[in-house]
């Protein structure tokens, strides 16, 4: 694991940021009985939100979730095999959530002047290959974990050779999916986003990042290096993918593609720097998933190599470098991806 230090994405200065809306007295429950606390530390939250504090990110992420759902669902009418692989299929993909990557992707489009309908092929394929990973992640050869958003993982509720395909399939589909769907678009662009969405889903991304996960279990030896590069490529590339190929979609220039594809780096790792402190504090019935498999497992966590304020504090500083990378797009158009942001780092599930 040692020879994956090259990968460790180095810690910057901390900057101001702010938490919004609604999210703005977040907490997270250390234990019962006991006081909560602020997952993100470090975070001046007294910074002047006046340029998105009109947004209303709630009913921005509902409406794109339920195109994203409506999409999900005629997706998956009317395909050609066994009814049992097709409801295994609508079983995880179907199963709700906040639909984040794929609002992502439709809202870089719109960062760079795109049509939300440009982005919702590639919305709808990010959603498709987390899925696939979600359903491999959970059986037994892997993390084995009978509970998925509350209630029983894929491989418990259809078996494991079902969910094993189905997971196989969706990330079949999600290819064919932009390959056919991307009609408005130059096929160019089609192109260039299957190219990043595989490069998320394999060798690049979620497959490596796997494997080193799975090394790395146990192992005293994995410092925040090697946990960085697990979390690079298992969580940040297809978020970087999302982001990028929504972008791509939407016309944008290279620089700005980039620019998009380094903000969302930063999300991809908040995201998971979250999900361990939320291992660490938060309850199963809290979670939909089992609490505290993490470190029951030997896993290295950031809570567990940096501490837990300051995995807190690493939370506020790739918010604030998310935000940063943000700067100079038109304001307006940024407001739901900084929202996004603190949405990420405030959750509490």
């Amino acid at each position: 694991m040692s020879k994956l230090a090259s990968c460790f994405v180095q810690r910057g200065a901390r900057s101001q940021s702010f938490k919004p809306y609604s999210l703005q007295r977040s907490t997270s429950p250390l234990s019962p009985g006991r006081r909560s606390v602020p997952i993100v530390r470090g975070v001046d939250i007294a910074v002047a939100n006046a340029s998105t504090s009109s947004f209303d990110f709630e009913r921005y992420l509902s409406s794109k979730a339920k195109a994203v759902n409506h999409a999900l669902d005629l997706a998956l009418q009317g395909l050609r095999c066994p009814d049992s692989l097709t409801e295994s299929m609508r079983y995880s993909l179907l199963a709700g959530g906040k639909r984040l990557r794929p609002a992502l992707a439709i809202a870089a489009c719109e960062l760079v002047g795109g049509h939300a309908s440009a982005a919702l092929p590639v919305a709808c394929a990010v959603e498709m290959i987390h899925t696939a990973s979600l359903i491999h992640d959970d059986m037994p050869c892997m993390d084995d974990d009978p509970l998925r958003r509350g209630r029983p993982s894929n491989h418990v509720a259809f078996g494991e050779p079902t969910a094993l395909l189905a997971g196989d399939a969706l990330l079949a589909l999600a290819f064919e999916h932009v390959a056919r769907g991307c009609v408005v678009v130059p096929a160019d662009r089609a192109l260039r986003a299957v190219v990043k969405l595989a490069g998320a889903a394999g060798v690049g991304g979620v497959a490596a990042g796997q494997v080193a996960d799975m090394e790395g279990e146990g192992a005293v030896s994995v410092g925040l290096a090697a946990l960085e590069y697990i979390h690079v490529h298992k969580t940040a590339r297809l978020v970087e993918a999302a982001a990028a190929s929504g972008a791509i979609v939407g016309g944008a220039g290279d620089d700005e593609v980039e620019r998009v594809r380094r903000y969302a780096h930063f999300l991809g790792l908040l995201g998971q720097v979250v999900d361990d402190v939320l291992d660490v504090t938060a309850t199963s019935e809290q979670l939909g998933k089992t609490a505290g498999k993490d470190a029951a497992a030997g896993k290295a966590t950031y809570p567990r190599l940096m501490g837990l304020e300051g995995a807190r504090a690493y939370a506020g500083e790739l918010l604030a470098k998310a935000e940063a990378e943000l700067d100079g797009f038109d304001a307006a158009r940024t407001a739901p991806l900084r929202h996004l942001a603190r949405f990420v780092a405030y959750r509490q599930h």
